[in-house]
C-alpha cells in the first residue's frame, strides 16, 4: 500500500478573476497563509496583467507577503485538474474557460471538479486618493478573508 504525501492530500484551489491583479491574488495569498496544511492555492486571470501594488500593501498589513506572486492565465495550468475553481468576479464567471467540469475532455485550459462563484467588488476600479483606494482594498481583502474562512475553514 502506498502512503500518500501531504501535498497529495491537499485540495487544489484556483481563484479566477479578469486580470489576476487584486482579488484573485489576495485570495490565493489568504488561502495559502491560513490553510496551507489543507489546500494548495493558485490564481489566474482571463488576461494576465500585473499584481496591483495596493493588493500587495494591504496584504502586507496583515502579515501576508504576496509580492513574489505574479499574474497568470489559466493556460499555465492546462495540465492540472483542480478540486475547486472559484470565480471572484462576474466577468470571469462568464468568460473564463475553466468553468468546464467535464474532466474527460482534453483542453488547453485546466479543469475543475467543482466551480464556485463569489463576486467581490473590484478594488482596482475605485478612483480617488491613495487612502480612499487603500480603504476599498482593505475592505475587499477582509471580505475575501471572511468568505475563505466560511467556505474552506470547515
Amino acid at each position: 500500500m502506498r502512503k500518500s504525501t501531504k501535498s497529495q492530500e491537499k485540495k487544489k484551489i484556483l481563484f479566477l478573476c479578469t486580470h489576476n491583479s487584486a482579488r484573485s491574488q489576495m485570495a490565493e495569498g489568504l488561502l495559502r497563509a491560513i490553510y496551507r496544511d489543507r489546500y494548495e492555492a493558485y490564481s489566474a486571470g482571463v488576461k494576465a496583467t500585473n499584481v496591483n501594488p495596493y493588493a500587495v500593501m494591504v496584504m502586507k498589513e496583515i502579515g501576508i507577503d504576496i509580492s513574489s506572486q505574479y499574474s497568470k492565465t489559466p493556460k499555465e495550468f492546462h495540465d492540472v485538474i483542480f478540486d475547486i475553481a472559484v470565480t471572484v468576479c462576474d466577468r470571469a464567471k462568464v468568460s473564463c474557460p475553466i468553468c468546464s467540469t467535464n474532466l474527460e475532455i482534453p483542453t488547453e485550459y485546466p479543469r475543475a471538479r467543482e466551480v464556485i462563484h463569489k463576486s467581490f467588488e473590484d478594488p482596482a476600479a475605485v478612483a480617488g486618493s491613495e487612502e480612499e483606494k487603500l480603504k476599498v482594498f482593505r475592505q475587499v481583502r477582509d471580505e475575501i478573508k471572511e468568505w475563505i474562512s466560511q467556505v474552506f475553514g470547515k
